[in-house]
């Protein structure tokens, strides 16, 4: 494996969303974001598209950190083989779905390595409307996803994947002491807001007690992307 160092002059809160279809395009977006980005996130829809391979080349050839977004959701025992086996991987951040149970057993399988799961709380793309059409309870969105949030992190969770509007909330959380928040739904001031229904902009998610933040389509549709990443990261706190 080769030896790299870690880029100096990104910031690791912002995690860049890869939504790209294949390897080549990542490639090329990651090449012309060069040092401004040092943490990209690979999701299910990258996989069919040389996503591990991907995330391998990120993480061996160029010094990324690495966060794999596939919010896994089977028993037990399929869980636990699938975080034992993608842990081999040296990856950053694995997301599960917030279930005690599927928690748990990723808690297993990611064994002694360094891997951090992160738990699904509410998707960020998601309202009270969609919730009732998911036959999920009823009761205010904030309070159901903070009570996700206290029970994943109970059963063994690294950090929680939830909505800039419930960071604040889930920060204050005796469980989430020492713990990770990492937030979607986020969009500079300005830009379009997407398929996110419950968003903020990139400092006020980290003021709400957020630790990282997923931003994607507003920087690398920029025309000049490692600007539009510069340009971001210069607003943080």
């Amino acid at each position: 494996m080769a030896q790299t160092q870690k880029t100096q002059s990104a910031d690791d809160r912002l995690i860049l969303a890869l939504d790209v279809p294949n390897i080549v395009q990542g490639l090329e977006l990651a090449a012309r974001l060069g040092d401004a980005v040092s943490f990209y996130k690979i999701g299910l829809g990258m996989l069919t598209g040389g996503g591990f391979a991907l995330a391998n080349e990120l993480k061996a050839e160029h010094g990324k950190r690495i966060f794999m977004d596939l919010k896994l959701f089977d028993i037990g025992a399929t869980i636990e083989t699938a975080v034992r086996g993608l842990a081999q991987y040296d990856l950053d951040f694995l997301t599960v779905q917030g279930d005690p149970q599927v928690v748990r057993a990723a808690a297993e399988g990611k064994g002694g390595s360094d891997l951090k799961i992160l738990a699904v709380t509410i998707l960020t793309s998601l309202d009270r409307t969609d919730l009732d059409e998911n036959l999920i309870r009823a009761g205010d969105i904030s309070e159901i996803t903070l009570e996700r949030a206290a029970r994943a992190l109970e059963a063994g969770a690294d950090g929680i994947i939830a909505s800039p509007h419930e960071a604040k909330a889930i920060r204050a959380l005796p469980q989430a002491k020492g713990k990770l928040i990492v937030t979607p739904g986020v969009r500079p001031l300005g830009a379009d807001e997407g398929d996110q229904k419950r968003i903020a902009t990139p400092r006020a998610a980290l003021e709400n007690g957020a630790d990282y933040i997923v931003v994607g389509r507003p920087i690398w549709r920029a025309t000049d992307p490692r600007q539009a990443a510069r340009d971001l990261i210069a607003t943080l706190p």
